[in-house]
């Protein structure tokens, strides 16, 4: 079923539906507005796996993690054995970490939830961990990609992406095996599926748990390369109300962090997310690149 907010009133005044459009809208700014932070998507300026033992790193060619040309030649060196990572700075170069300058320490990574970001002038960086495998992540704020950004291109706002559908849970949940730009598949679990109509047809997705109770949803269309991107989009949902109901606000679909940048890691729709229907609403593509 799809629903609408209440038509617009006579004489110029605001309606729900003008309302409606601007939540969105400024739901909108305030993306653009974290895409444009210190430690945004838009300053990602590299993603190098790290091998098993050292791993040298500067801006020189004969550096094993090649670094921008603003970093120092030789920088230091990261040091991965048993799943661990330890960083070494060269003499003469400084690296802090909060705050505080580094000569050799472990550091975090991102499976302990608060990586070690380490800075040095512009740049920031900090061990992940993808698969069981270790990169580290490199960001720019003074990326040009930042400095430059003017937005995303969205279809028109409209009522009717605001869809109510319906929450059928899985009993018990189902694992998903996720598909990642990396090349690597994430077992994910799905509460269940939700169902919802477009045109007099159903349809369904299948979300994974976020923060909140959430619905995360990772789908692709029949947009998807043409106006969108072709890696899909995300969507959010709030949870499930008692009477099993997940509005899924489709004007809120938005770009994945690789639609911007090489050196992210982002999640692919798994098939059953893969949609044989337009969805035009949300974030369209961005960018030469795609």
């Amino acid at each position: 079923m799809l629903t609408a907010l209440p038509g617009v009133t006579a004489g110029g005044t605001v309606t729900p539906d003008d309302e409606y459009r601007r939540e969105v809208d400024e739901w909108y700014q305030s993306r653009i507005e974290r895409l444009k932070s210190p430690d945004g998507y838009l300053t990602l300026a590299g993603l190098f796996p790290l091998a098993n033992g050292e791993n040298r790193f500067g801006s020189a060619e004969d550096n094993n993690l090649v670094f921008p040309h603003d970093v120092p030649a030789h920088a230091g060196v990261f040091t991965s054995n048993d799943g661990g990572v330890r960083i070494d700075v060269a003499e003469g170069v400084t690296i802090t970490a909060a705050d505080e300058a580094v000569r050799s320490m472990q550091l975090k990574t991102d499976a302990d939830q608060r990586p070690t970001v380490l800075a040095l002038g512009s740049f920031r960086f900090y061990a992940i961990e993808r698969a069981g495998k270790l990169y580290v992540r490199l960001k720019d704020r003074q990326s040009e990609l930042r400095q430059n950004f003017e937005g995303i291109e969205r279809f028109p706002v409209d009522v009717a992406w605001r869809i109510e559908g319906r929450f059928k849970p899985y009993d018990p949940p189902k694992t998903l095996r996720i598909p990642n730009v990396l090349g690597y598949e994430v077992e994910e679990s799905c509460p269940g599926a939700v169902e919802f109509d477009v045109g007099g047809e159903t349809f369904y997705l299948e979300p994974v748990p976020a923060a909140g109770g959430r619905l995360f949803i990772v789908f692709g269309d029949e947009t998807s390369g043409l106006e969108t991107y072709g890696g899909g989009r995300f969507l959010v949902a709030d949870a499930p109300s008692e009477d099993g109901i997940v509005v899924l606000d489709f004007n809120k679909a938005y770009n994945p962090p690789c639609a911007f940048t090489p050196y992210a890691t982002c999640p692919l729709p798994h098939q059953a997310n893969r949609l044989p229907v337009r969805i035009e609403a949300g974030e369209k593509k961005w960018g030469e690149r795609h």
